[in-house]
């Protein structure tokens, strides 16, 4: 398989907690080689021989090296972060850093990554030392309460900021390792598939394609999970020759249905999937080989790939072309962690070794997330955990927001149950790097209130007076734009294709009221909340605004108008002096419009008429008519039941029309009998037509197995530009207050309606009014 990556084979993880060494990392993520640079070659090949020569050095010289050199840093950056300068200073300073970041945004290699990071962090830094040191002199109650929580919004920001450079800064890019040994020496694998509450169509796919996994018969083994226990399940099962296990209870939800088929089950290596998650043929083949290369290896993960798009991309329309919510953490984050040993468990994709899952007693379950649970458990107990960035599988995503909210809040929910019950920075077993990677992911969640403090804090000084700064408005500006300005330009380098700039605000301003709540509590009582299945599957008969969820949203949205307009209104009767305060104060706000107008634009559902999603997907097809005409064409899209394909110019053919469609891959062929239901031009819709079990699983085997569709589709999106994805952003808010408008509209004449029309005339009193009446009498 063809991964589009350049880089050299990967080490061994064989000491499991050290940082793997530079020199044998990709420098940059598959298909996004840039051109080489000879000045940054150069620096780097000095930047190495350095290196290796100090590697060459006794142990003892070389420890004081490192020391003196580490020590020699710590004070330049005290210096640099602590010395005060003037207002001109301080521009000259800021103007040279960003310059210089501007030029190093340009320029191949990690190093240059490198240097930005420490751009960033030095005028970040210096930004916070001069904002504890210089502007907290408070005056009033107001100025001390809303002071203080934005001082407290920006350190936790920091914070997570700092901690995801260290994650993302060098991605491991683990490469394959491919078996060696003959298949008959390969190992059994048990297949695990639970299940609750999904549809024997969505679970009928995954089946086959874990069928159709290329591996030895005789040691691969198939198990449905049915936490449901449903009758047509076993019978299916039964039908197809895949195991069917059930349980006489449903504690622990997902965690104890896995645990349990642990019990009845003795596979050397366990591989699970959701039950919308469809593995492709070359799976096993593609993870195993790691386990043998590392016999400490305890969980390899795979991406999280989805073939439908969740609801920012359905209702905003930005599917494959702008990255969703969870790219960055599986084109990224994950390859990050990897780096540090401390590659998660995401409950799915995944393989995982039975003896090290069985030593810390199998998957976690004091937790709603226990795949990130039993991975930090692996990690203590000493095994290695490891991520490959190629896609193995694909999904459903969740289709309407109140359930993408709903399974957010699930996770966030998790996550600071883990930083209560198990917390990262406690306890043995971990190194620095693992401690802080997972530290990191379960701050993440912790961003409601920080998010919605970002999102009102300009309004205090526009509604209230409050001065949440006690300094100069120019004197501000030199601080905090070097802040914010580095931090975008230096995470749009990194990130690249898997996040662009500003997206993560929508994303976050969406589900931050609705993590806040859950999140607190879990950090109260971590025991408080149960574990909730995402729904998949199904539509959306018409698009509707969807008022509940929007109210967060729009009451932002309203506020940070009003404080827009108050802005104005000072602005020409307030004081002449406090202008540029108010200017700075508005630009805030106008930029939390235009968040907060995306935000609610995602509340804006779309219809969506098929309960299964097509995989668009060019691959060549025969097509035979009943006359026995043969016309070679390719195919559009495809779906478990039906199938879109493009003809040849000049060819047609009439709807209704019976036909049978061939598919191929590699020397392989297989004929699917079908029915058109839609013709235009060169452009036909055909529904499968009556097809047996073992059809279905060819079908399977053909289209949703194939490794190469996926793959073609995995960090493909145009790298980000931050002012494009600035008007981007801005424009579907403009949409979202259009949306607003029409929905509002829409509801008022409902309302208007419903009051013109006639109340029916009162029923008679049935008998146990007239006796409540006689009682009352």
């Amino acid at each position: 398989m063809t991964t589009g990556s350049q880089a050299p084979s990967q080490p061994s993880l064989q000491e499991p907690t050290q940082m793997k060494s530079p020199d044998t990392l990709s420098p940059h993520p598959p298909g996004q080689e840039p051109s080489a640079r000879p000045s940054a070659n150069r620096l780097q090949q000095w930047m190495q021989a350095v290196g290796n020569r100090l590697e060459g050095l006794p142990r003892g010289p070389r420890r004081v090296v490192q020391w003196t050199v580490l020590l020699f840093a710590t004070l330049l950056a005290l210096l640099i972060i602590s010395v005060p300068l003037d207002f001109g200073a301080q521009c000259v300073f800021a103007i040279g850093c960003f310059v210089a970041a501007l030029v190093l945004r340009k320029q191949s290699g990690r190093f240059p990554v490198l240097v930005l990071i420490t751009l960033s962090l030095t005028v970040s830094m210096r930004y916070m030392y001069w904002r504890i040191s210089s502007t907290l002199a408070f005056e009033s109650w107001l100025d001390i309460v809303f002071g203080y929580g934005l001082l407290a919004a920006e350190l936790y920001s920091l914070l997570v900021l700092t901690l995801g450079y260290l994650q993302t800064a060098w991605p491991l890019r683990r490469k394959p390792q491919m078996l060696t040994m003959p298949p008959s020496q390969w190992p059994t694998v048990d297949v695990f598939i639970p299940s609750y509450n999904e549809s024997l169509d969505i679970v009928s796919l995954t089946i086959f394609a874990a069928q159709a996994i290329d591996w030895p018969q005789d040691k691969l083994r198939v198990h449905v999970l049915d936490d449901g226990r449903r009758e047509e399940f076993r019978e299916f099962c039964d039908n197809i020759g895949v195991n069917y296990l059930v349980r006489s209870n449903n504690r622990h939800a997902k965690a104890g249905n896995l645990n349990e088929a642990l019990k009845v089950t003795d596979g050397e290596f366990v591989a699970i999937f959701d039950a919308d998650h469809v593995p492709t043929r070359s799976f096993l083949q593609i993870c195993m080989g790691w386990f043998y290369k590392d016999p400490k290896l305890a969980m390899l993960q795979t991406p999280h790939f989805f073939f439908s798009p969740d609801p920012f991309e359905k209702n905003l329309n930005t599917f494959r072309s702008v990255p969703n919510e969870g790219e960055l953490f599986y084109g990224l984050v994950q390859d990050g962690n990897d780096l540090w040993n401390a590659a998660f468990f995401c409950g799915s994709c995944a393989v995982m070794r039975r003896t090290a899952l069985m030593e810390i007693g199998g998957i976690a379950v004091e937790t709603l997330t226990e795949d990130a649970h039993t991975a930090l458990k692996m990690n203590r107990a000493g095994y290695n955990t490891a991520y490959l960035a190629i896609p193995q599988a694909a999904g459903l995503a969740t289709e309407n927001l109140a359930r993408h909210i709903r399974q957010r809040v699930r996770w966030a929910r998790g996550m600071a149950q883990i930083f209560r019950v198990d917390n990262p920075l406690k306890g043995r077993g971990l190194r620095l790097g693992q401690r802080l990677c997972y530290l990191n992911a379960m701050l993440h969640f912790f961003y409601g209130l920080p998010r919605l403090i970002f999102l009102t804090a300009p309004l205090t000084y526009l509604f209230f007076g409050a001065h949440i700064f006690q300094a100069s408005a120019l004197m501000i500006t030199a601080y905090v734009l070097p802040h914010v300005l580095h931090a975008s330009l230096t995470n749009s380098r990194i990130q690249g294709r898997f996040r662009h700039s500003f997206w993560n605000e929508v994303y976050e301003t969406v589900l931050a009221w609705y993590i806040l709540g859950p999140v607190l509590l879990a950090l109260v009582n971590p025991k408080l909340g149960g574990f909730n299945v995402t729904d998949k599957g199904g539509i959306i008969t018409a698009d509707h605004f969807d008022w509940k969820l929007a109210r967060p949203y729009i009451l932002l949205l309203l506020l940070n108008v009003a404080g827009l307009g108050f802005g104005i209104w000072q602005l020409i009767h307030g004081d002449p002096n406090a202008v540029t305060t108010i200017l700075i104060n508005m630009a805030w706000t106008l930029y939390n419009v235009i968040i907060s107008s995306a935000a609610m634009a995602v509340a804006s559902e779309t219809r969506q008429v098929r309960s299964e999603p097509r995989v668009a997907a060019e691959l060549p097809v025969r097509i035979k008519l009943d006359d026995g005409s043969v016309i070679e064409g390719k195919t559009l899209d495809f779906s478990q039941k039906g199938i879109g394909l493009r003809l040849p110019a000049g060819a047609s053919i009439a709807r209704n029309a019976r036909i049978e469609v061939t598919l191929f891959r590699n020397a392989q062929e297989k004929v699917f009998p079908a029915v058109v239901v839609f013709s235009r031009n060169d452009m036909v819709g055909a529904q499968f037509h009556e097809l047996t079990l073992r059809q279905q699983s060819e079908l399977v085997r053909l289209t949703f197995s194939r490794a190469d569709i996926w793959a073609n589709n995995w960090g493909k999106s145009r790298p980000d530009t931050p002012l494009k994805s600035l008007r981007e952003v801005a424009g579907i808010g403009m949409n979202g207050v259009r949306q607003l408008c029409k929905a509002a509209l829409l509801q008022l004449r409902h309302w208007r309606s419903v009051r013109r029309t006639p109340a029916p005339a009162a029923p008679a009193a049935t008998a146990p009014a007239l006796d409540n009446t006689l009682e009352k009498q």
